[in-house]
């Protein structure tokens, strides 16, 4: 559920300083096809990359450290959802501020860490306004991405038409543990990041619970097109040998992995029950990152609810 920093990435942000992004995009709906950096106002600039065209946007939004590049990768040597879903209809990705590009810093400008839900809600908000990309638009959130376009559902109801949600991260997996068990899942969510944290301070953080808070703070979400995707690969079996090879922190119980799962269960049914006539996937066959393992799952859900959005299906 996070992201970690390489180590090697020091040398690399001492070469490079991000100089290769020094032509902002002051109007993305002209250029077509593109991938730049935006002027989103008060002296930051953020990168975005959109293609194709056609109504409703997608409006791809990665999970934790996630950049926009992560919509680009597919592990099962099958297209990527980014440029699939330009096919049938305008896509767009973003990189939040502190989300790694490889071994590469954020291209977008960085921002005081950690920051929360309705920060990335603000940012990206900016951001498609100043780059001329007018909604309406199919919100697609994996992971802490998931919790975004909730929030950005709730506080732009007019702008968003449709919503995929791929194994979110939700304030229901809060919801469904105990307050001891809570917050060893936290530090899951979290990742142990000290090391990296050191070599890159910008690097991408998050208060969980400020931004789980604001989702509970929202309005409901709109009766709108919403397909949910969640993993079937549980987590119980693999965190005894992700934590003796050093990729957990030593301090999590080996077995509570199987407590994620339970509580991540309830928590897609929760999600699945947000409006009425949703569709919800449970048979993936993917672990956590099913845009990558089962890239036409996703694909094949975001093409589902823009079409529903264009024929005026609810």
């Amino acid at each position: 559920m996070n992201r970690q920093f390489p180590m090697s990435v020091l040398l690399i942000f001492l070469v490079s300083m991000i100089t290769s992004l020094d032509m902002p995009v002051t109007d993305a709906a002209e250029r077509g096809n593109f991938g730049g950096l935006v002027d989103i106002g008060g002296g930051r600039k953020m990168y975005l990359k959109c293609n194709g065209r056609g109504s409703p946007t997608a409006v791809l939004v990665g999970g934790l450290r996630a950049s926009a590049d992560d919509w680009s990768i597919s592990n099962k040597s099958k297209p990527p959802v980014f440029t699939e879903v330009g096919k049938f209809t305008r896509v767009c990705a973003c990189d939040r501020p502190g989300t790694p590009v490889g071994e590469k810093p954020s291209r977008s400008d960085p921002v005081s860490q950690p920051t929360t839900a309705k920060d990335a809600v603000a940012d990206l908000h900016a951001l498609l306004s100043a780059a001329g990309e007018a909604g309406s638009y199919v919100l697609v959130g994996h992971s802490y991405g998931g919790l975004i376009v909730r929030l950005y559902v709730s506080t732009y109801p007019k702008e968003v038409s449709g919503l995929v949600l791929i194994d979110a991260l939700s304030e229901g997996l809060q919801d469904a543990e105990t307050p001891e068990q809570w917050p060893i899942q936290r530090k899951l969510i979290e990742g142990d990041v000290r090391e990296s944290v050191a070599l890159y301070p910008a690097l991408e953080r998050i208060d969980v619970d400020r931004s789980f808070n604001q989702i509970r703070a929202a309005p409901p979400l709109r009766s709108i097109p919403l397909v949910v995707l969640s993993a079937d690969r549980p987590w119980g079996p693999q965190l005894p040998s992700m934590i003796a090879a050093g990729k957990l922190p030593a301090d999590i119980p080996p077995d509570f992995g199987y407590v994620t799962d339970a509580a991540q269960k309830k928590a897609q049914e929760r999600l699945a029950k947000l409006v009425p006539n949703e569709k919800h996937i449970t048979n993936t066959n993917s672990g956590h990152e099913i845009h990558k393992e089962q890239p036409h799952l996703v694909i094949d859900a975001i093409r589902e609810v823009v079409e529903a959005v264009r024929s005026g299906k609810r």
